[in-house]
């Protein structure tokens, strides 16, 4: 049995990754880039990176896909267009840029170190309104939340 981190760290043989640096490159050099941030749409609604288009992780594929109620029709044609997948810190997208490839995207890359990475290179952020959202809010939103009962107990020997 694979762990989380083990499954992102497979698809690494097969995603490339971006730095922050290197994605505010290629969006200067290629308008046409197609941001996907693949967090959920209350996360999205707080902040995300200006133009990007949100398509939660949950239904990515059949998003991908025509005939299909989550059916985004820019994503479907997106097959052959640079595409940069985007989450809060970069494991998300690794698995979402891999089930692309699988899919036949043939250009996808996933931001490594997700929106977290992007916020610490100072780079801009807006909310659901567009709003310009303050970075040390968003250094406090990025701050993992893991609640005591989330924590692995003591005892636990399941893996």
């Amino acid at each position: 049995m694979k762990r989380f981190l083990e499954l992102v760290r497979d698809c690494l043989t097969d995603v490339k990754e971006l730095m922050p640096w290197d994605l505010e490159e290629r969006l200067q050099e290629n308008s046409d880039i197609l941001l996907v941030d693949v967090r959920e749409p209350y996360e999205f609604d707080a902040m995300h990176i200006e133009g990007s288009l949100n398509v939660p992780r949950g239904i990515l594929e059949s998003s991908c896909e025509w005939d299909y109620e989550e059916t985004i029709p820019e994503l479907v044609r997106a097959r052959d267009r640079e595409v940069v997948i985007v989450c809060r810190s970069g494991q998300r997208s690794v698995l979402a840029a891999h089930s692309m490839q699988v899919l036949g995207f043939s250009n996808v890359a996933s931001l490594q170190t997700g929106l977290r990475g992007w916020k610490d290179y100072d780079q801009p952020l807006v909310d659901k309104d567009g709003n310009d959202v303050d970075l040390d809010f968003a250094d406090e939103y990025f701050t993992p939340q893991v609640g005591e009962d989330q924590l692995r107990p003591k005892d636990w020997d399941g893996y």
